[in-house]
């Protein structure tokens, strides 16, 4: 990577607010002391700035008579836009067999223009096969390009919308990763025509595929896409905090899709991305001998996704209580492997009292310097993690601040016993500091117990099963409840009626069909909202504890569900549905948290297939923010309804090239203590 560019697959999510600008960075982890999430938060200037935008129009035989509903939609995204030679820039190719430019990037400066030619000078293409691939090779050389007017090597975020009514005749797989890998953020919208599949290859993530029933109801996504080509550009200063990793969240949350931050590096020949010095700072004192394992696999799944090399990241891992250790220094391994190997034999130091800030000022002198492997003084980003488990019994402003002065970007995570003011002091920034609260969830089942799903009945049952093997019940974490539901509703069993999770798993087992008709989802959503999701039936909604909603369905509901469903979700509940194709799709997203929550399967018997996609959903974790906190910046609701007290958030790591298993993102709760 050139130390003047900033390479295209690093990006981030942002949210914004009308005072502070902050970046949210996660790291998917094993949780400090089982799960933790790590959160860090810097401020950045942010430039609304600008965008290319590419349409990508199905010109072929079947799409004629949705070609005008299209050419609509593509006027109503433009007359959002500023469009202008230093603002937005819009282009409009259409195809079949072959691709066709309408007008290039840079061939229009004002809106108007675009309109104009939009609305009087497209005429359908016509012509068959339908050649998505050739079409996307055809972007990728022609209109992504400085020539036609990308403006990509400055950094500007590259936009392109598909917008398909069919299969393609050709392969989409090569010349779609090609568009990714030079940075491209693709959306793809479908008719019930095109290939979901497809589409979501396509995409530059699954969930950016959208399906309409015709052309004519392209109109009910409009604001889904315009709050995701509402992108915006942050410019990191050299003065400013490292940017660790490749980080993406999915805040804030307006539809299906999220608004797009790409951040571009001044220019700095001493400031280079393509590397990071990391070091693990943990605590070892007497006080966190139970929780040092989960320290250790923090480290180890966080390694994981490091690009270890003498080249690339380089890591070190420090122990401390009275006196600091080094276990390595950021020069003794250069395979992750050797480094996943030496984790994985350390022990813990014990000792007592805990010195954090002779600590911090030994990595100072000992871990970040040259000799130690420190790439500093070439421009490589510095970061510290702190793992924390009390309060230091010595002063940690000087060396703390000396971190700080040297470019150490420093993260602090601290257990309920640490001093959240003295993680704020040690971290670059205090909404860096974090403090771990042990993770549990309510997971409710709802099934069908209808008629129609007599013979695969059984599969659920299976499905249910194993989920909960996952889950940690016996340790009173994770609480489980059943209900099944026809024409009415029938609980199984409550919250609070097992302890252990043999129990759940032998009623599970033992469950027989309910049977009956009609189906009456409504009915059944509302029964759950009165009857179960209460502190009387073991819900722990009102201690901060997320809730979690798996619908199991097998055919359409003959009762309202939207009522129901919006109740559940304004009481906090996180739904997903899962149905099978004789379900209502378009209920199904309805009924979830969010469209993107709703999975189809052919049969009951495919369920499996889906486990991993759930579980990688109900894996959620609670992070207590203390009142001396900062407040999270903005109207942070991502993945939930707004509460004064409570935000729920979706975040989700990746690293470059790393793609995410499944179509669900783990979910981090972010419960605000009460502020006066």
């Amino acid at each position: 990577m050139s130390n003047n560019n900033f390479s295209p697959p690093w990006r981030l999510w942002l949210s914004r607010s009308p005072q502070n600008h902050h970046l949210f960075l996660v790291s998917q982890q094993r949780r400090f002391g089982k799960k933790i999430h790590l959160m860090s938060s810097c401020l950045f200037s942010v430039d609304t700035a600008k965008k290319d935008i590419v349409f990508l129009l199905d010109g072929s035989d079947g799409t004629r008579n949705g070609f005008p509903a299209m050419l609509d939609f593509v006027k109503r995204v433009v007359e959002k836009l500023n469009v202008g030679p230093n603002n937005d820039r819009v282009s409009v190719v259409q195809y079949s067999r072959d691709a066709e430019i309408h007008f290039y990037l840079n061939t229009y400066t004002t809106r108007q223009d675009i309109l104009d030619t939009v609305r009087g000078g497209l005429r359908h293409k016509g012509g068959r096969p339908l050649n998505t691939g050739a079409a996307l090779q055809y972007l990728r050389d022609n209109v992504f390009t400085a020539s036609a007017g990308s403006r990509l090597q400055e950094g500007v975020p590259q936009v392109l919308v598909l917008i398909s009514g069919g299969r393609s005749f050709d392969s989409v797989d090569a010349p779609a990763s090609a568009l990714k890998e030079l940075g491209v953020l693709t959306f793809a919208i479908g008719t019930r025509s095109a290939d979901s599949k497809e589409l979501q290859k396509i995409s530059h993530d699954p969930s950016y595929a959208l399906t309409v029933s015709e052309f004519t109801d392209l109109p009910n996504v409009q604001q889904q896409l315009q709050s995701s080509v509402e992108a915006v550009v942050i410019e990191v200063s050299p003065e400013s905090p490292p940017v660790p990793g490749m980080l993406t969240s999915m805040a804030p949350y307006r539809g299906r899709f999220s608004p797009i931050v790409y951040i571009k590096l001044k220019s700095n020949k001493n400031f280079d991305t393509a590397k990071k010095d990391i070091v693990f700072l943990l605590d070892g004192s007497d006080g966190t001998r139970n929780g040092f394992p989960a320290m250790l696999d923090f480290v180890k799944r966080v390694v994981e996704k490091l690009n270890v090399g003498p080249n690339n990241d380089r890591v070190s891992v420090v122990q401390y209580s009275r006196d600091a250790e080094i276990h390595f220094y950021l020069n003794t391994y250069t395979t992750r492997q050797d480094i996943l190997d030496t984790v994985r034999g350390l022990r813990h130091r014990g000792g007592r009292p805990l010195n954090t800030g002779a600590a911090l000022q030994y990595v100072r002198d000992n871990a970040f310097t040259n000799s130690s492997g420190s790439r500093r003084l070439q421009g490589v980003p510095q970061m510290l993690i702190l793992l924390n488990g009390g309060r230091s019994f010595d002063n940690v402003d000087t060396p703390a601040s000396a971190l700080k002065q040297q470019g150490v970007y420093v993260i602090g995570i601290g257990t309920r016993n640490s001093d959240t003011r003295e993680l704020q002091k040690i971290s670059y920034d205090p909404s860096s500091a974090l403090s771990v609260q042990p993770a549990g969830k309510d997971i409710v089942f709802l099934l069908d117990g209808s008629d129609g799903t007599r013979t695969g009945f059984p599969a659920v049952k299976d499905f249910v099963q194993r989920v909960v093997e996952t889950l940690s019940v016996d340790d009173n974490k994770d609480r489980v409840s059943v209900v099944q539901y026809s024409k009415e509703p029938a609980a199984q069993f409550y919250l609070n009626t097992y302890t252990t999770k043999g129990d759940i798993l032998d009623t599970v087992r033992g469950l027989r069909h309910k049977g009956g008709r009609p189906l009456n989802t409504g009915a059944a959503l509302q029964y759950l909202r009165d009857n179960v999701f209460t502190a009387s039936a073991g819900s722990r909604l009102q201690e901060g504890v997320p809730q979690v909603l798996v619908l199991i369905s097998g055919g359409r509901s003959f009762d309202s569900v939207d009522a129901p469903a919006s109740a559940l979700k304004e009481l906090g509940v996180l739904t997903f549905a899962i149905g099978t194709r004789s379900a209502d799709s378009k209920e199904l997203q309805k009924i979830s948290h969010d469209p993107s929550y709703a999975l189809t399967v052919s049969e009951f018997t495919d369920l499996p297939n889906v486990q991993q996609q759930l579980q990688s959903s109900v894996e959620a974790v609670v992070i207590e923010v203390s009142p001396e906190s900062p407040p999270v910046p903005g109207m942070l609701t991502s993945m939930a309804p707004y509460r004064p007290d409570r935000y729920m958030i979706c975040l989700t790591y990746t690293e470059p090239h790393f793609k995410m298993r499944g179509r669900f993102s783990p979910i981090v709760y972010i419960k605000l203590a009460s502020v006066r």
